[in-house]
């Protein structure tokens, strides 16, 4: 029987006096991807900031589920030390502080403990060779300067190192061209084992060329409104959304 690590029931979320989430209901076992895919506005990134508890969505009904311990008004910091990595649609950058001591800083927090320096620039190198990165890039500024794949490539270098049971990627392919979408869906598969589970944000296909997803997710007006396997991403490319968002109207 396949264990249940994320369980999302009857999810309500507002932002200020608006309601963008109207009762999300989500399951996703360990070692499952999948994939959420939606117009613009609907409320995809309002359900990974309120999953991993941003101050400024309100959670006002239902309930979140990790690992079966009910995280939904549980500080952000403890959800990423349970094991859950959100990577940024927009990662902010971090001038002055290099991606090293960043990276060190997140391991630490992360795992309790800061092991010998020695052994961490070890294992970073050896994250960076997997991801193909220059170990130049350790020396630079977090995000300061970087290139949109660059900072995809670093969520990903975060994510190795991070070793995460829950990895929610919103809109990771974002402002990438097709070469990096490329490098960085190569990341990610690098980086992904069998016991970790990934949820995976986008509006479009070409990831999921990539990333294969295990179930799909089609999201309208703040709430799940079908779900299925990958033939969904193909029905979703020729079709679009509007099937999707006249069977919402439907049924609100």
């Amino acid at each position: 029987m396949s264990e249940t690590l994320l369980k999302i029931e009857g999810l309500h979320v507002n932002v200020g006096e608006k309601e963008i989430l109207k009762g999300v209901d989500l399951t996703v076992n360990r070692g499952e991807i999948h994939a959420l895919m939606g117009p613009n506005g609907s409320g995809k990134s309002t359900l990974s900031n309120a999953i991993m508890g941003h101050p400024n969505y309100t959670i006002t009904a239902g309930k979140v589920w990790f690992k079966g311990q009910d995280i939904t008004a549980m500080p952000t910091d403890e959800k990423a030390r349970l094991g859950i990595f959100l990577a940024f649609q927009y990662p902010v950058a971090i001038p002055g502080v290099t991606v090293t001591n960043f990276l060190r800083a997140i391991t630490k927090a992360k795992r309790g403990v800061e092991g010998p320096a020695r052994e961490f620039r070890a294992e970073m190198a050896e994250a960076m060779k997997q991801l193909s990165m220059d170990p130049a890039f350790a020396k630079r500024y977090v995000n300061d300067g970087f290139s949109g794949g660059e900072k995809k490539r670093c969520e990903m270098l975060q994510m190795a190192l991070l070793k995460p049971e829950l990895a929610i990627l919103d809109e990771t392919d974002s402002g990438l061209d097709i070469d990096a979408l490329k490098v960085v869906c190569e990341g990610i598969n690098r980086v992904a084992t069998p016991e970790m589970s990934m949820l995976i944000i986008t509006h479009y296909q070409r990831m999921l060329n990539y990333v294969k997803p295990h179930f799909v997710h089609v999201f309208v007006a703040g709430r799940v409104v079908e779900s299925g396997g990958s033939e969904l991403v193909s029905i979703l490319e020729t079709e679009g959304y509007d099937r999707f968002i006249k069977k919402s109207l439907a049924t609100a």
